[in-house]
């Protein structure tokens, strides 16, 4: 979309206080636009007793919107947050799953009740995410990966609906991150040198564990070593670990890794390597694939995915698992598929979103989630 066709759009932008949505405010007047800014609160209920760094957060937002004459506006959507993300969270953690938050927060929150409650007055929704789009011969709108392989967020991004996608603008996603650093400090944003935030988006300095302890509490069980089935140690409950986790355990003579969870014993199973067979996985299955804009990804042929956050994409190619519908238990509603990696692959853990890009990690089909 080119400058003069943004003129004429209303524009919303989710500044959160960091670096990468104040340039995406910078970015924009440069082109002689002054969108709305709004600042979602999402932050823990009790405030008294979590640390956040929301104060911190939207002061720096009011900042820049200030510094570029736009209005900034405070959007509460904390109750849809813990309603929805929180359960989702709490849900797969208990079942021995390993979700992703922030997957369903871009979905159910930034693109989904910020919509429903200001952003449905908005042709575009604005944000600082590491992502790019394009359209097709046939007019389709592709999630496409940003120049920056260590700061692309379309893996984050690989769930939200097309409607969300046709609204949605990345105007820092052309840029490495090095070149919004640049920026930031060249026009003086107060946010030039904030860190990256790291983790859950709405935990701050907020402890993951004590996250998880608050909503699932404690339960003890054995750690076994996996070669010898020897007890080396006890845990306080299987869903303060996650598959290939190495620090945390608590356990002498390491490194240990976590390489499998027996969760209705709710015993731990380590090794000294990360490098047990059980630790791998080559070929696994995906459940109710999200196509972001209706295309699924060839079946068969080459595509790359990705199982989490890193910079490196794996090829692999994709085959439907045909079976009947009564074997699957569980209420998938698309013929699940079996993803098959060039290379074993390290740390897949059910519960994870397998993100399928095409051949050259450029257009982005969607997600699913890793169910075996």
């Amino acid at each position: 979309m080119n400058a003069d066709e943004l003129r004429s759009k209303r524009i919303a932008v989710l500044l959160s206080g960091g670096v990468d949505s104040s340039v995406v405010v910078y970015e924009l007047t440069q082109l002689g636009l002054h969108p709305n800014c709004f600042y979602i609160k999402i932050g823990p209920e009790e405030q008294e007793e979590w640390d956040c760094t929301s104060e911190e957060d939207l002061e720096m937002a009011n900042a820049v919107a200030r510094k570029y004459g736009c209005t900034l506006e405070v959007v509460d959507c904390h109750r849809e947050y813990w309603d929805q993300v929180t359960r989702y969270t709490m849900e797969k953690v208990r079942a021995g799953l390993t979700p992703n938050p922030d997957v369903m927060c871009n979905r159910l929150i930034k693109f989904g009740a910020f919509h429903e409650k200001r952003g449905k007055d908005y042709d575009l929704i604005a944000t600082g995410h590491y992502a790019q789009t394009e359209r097709d011969g046939e007019g389709r709108k592709w999630l496409c990966t940003a120049p920056d392989p260590v700061k692309d967020q379309t893996d984050f991004l690989a769930q939200i609906d097309n409607w969300q996608l046709e609204k949605a603008i990345f105007p820092i996603g052309h840029y490495v991150k090095d070149e919004v650093r640049r920026i930031a400090e060249r026009e003086h944003l107060v946010s030039a040198h904030r860190r990256d935030s790291q983790g859950i988006c709405f935990l701050g300095k907020i402890d993951y564990n004590d996250y998880l302890r608050r909503y699932l509490g404690e339960q003890q069980g054995d750690v076994i070593e996996l070669e010898t089935g020897k007890k080396i140690g006890t845990h306080q409950g299987h869903w303060f670990h996650t598959i290939g986790q190495r620090k945390g355990l608590g356990l002498g003579g390491g490194p240990w890794f976590v390489v499998k969870k027996d969760i209705e014993a709710n015993i731990l199973y380590v090794s000294h390597g990360y490098t047990p067979p059980t630790a791998y996985s080559q070929h696994f299955l995906i459940r109710d694939f999200h196509s972001l804009n209706g295309v699924m990804p060839p079946v068969g042929e080459p595509i790359t995915i990705k199982i989490r956050h890193t910079p490196e994409w794996h090829a692999a190619t994709l085959e439907t698992l045909n079976v009947e519908r009564e074997t699957l238990n569980d209420e998938s509603h698309f013929s699940p598929l079996i993803v098959h990696s060039s290379q074993p692959i390290h740390g897949v853990a059910p519960g994870q979103f397998c993100v399928v890009y095409d051949a050259e990690h450029h257009r982005c089909y969607g997600s699913a989630e890793i169910c075996l």
